[in-house]
């Protein structure tokens, strides 16, 4: 059987991206179009925990350094929810330091890439993670 696009498109991950600058989610957006998942954005932690309560994606890409509220702060939210306790989260941010990458472990994150992002890295990481979800 063959699905029409539409169904395709239902039975698509959804992946939140979570960035407050433009660029990176457009970024981002085009190098997930590999993955044929259904793109949403949050320009910010709490329009973020809003999208999440609306309808659970299978995955975020989470940036740590945002108005409002930072990305450690969105996922400490999402761990501690038994609803989005299991989401997959990816820190996607400018942050390399050891004790930032300690900070992301000790909150149950799936996966860190620090910024630029290379496309093959994120593709694969993303892949891995869908798979858990």
């Amino acid at each position: 059987m063959v699905l029409s696009e539409a169904d395709a498109q239902a039975n698509a991950p959804r992946i939140l991206i979570v960035d407050d600058h433009e660029q990176n989610v457009e970024l981002l957006e085009a190098y997930l179009e590999e993955v044929h998942a259904r793109v949403e954005t949050a320009g910010d932690g709490m329009a973020a925990l809003r999208a999440v309560q609306q309808q659970a994606p299978d995955l975020i890409l989470l940036d740590v350094m945002m108005p409002k509220m930072s990305g450690f702060q969105v996922a400490q939210k999402l761990r501690a929810a038994e609803a989005t306790r299991h989401i997959p989260i990816i820190m996607v941010t400018a942050l390399g330091e050891v004790s930032d990458i300690e900070r992301a472990q000790d909150l149950g994150i799936t996966d860190y890439l620090t910024k630029p992002v290379n496309k093959v890295d994120l593709l694969a990481r993303v892949r891995a993670a869908l798979k858990l979800s």
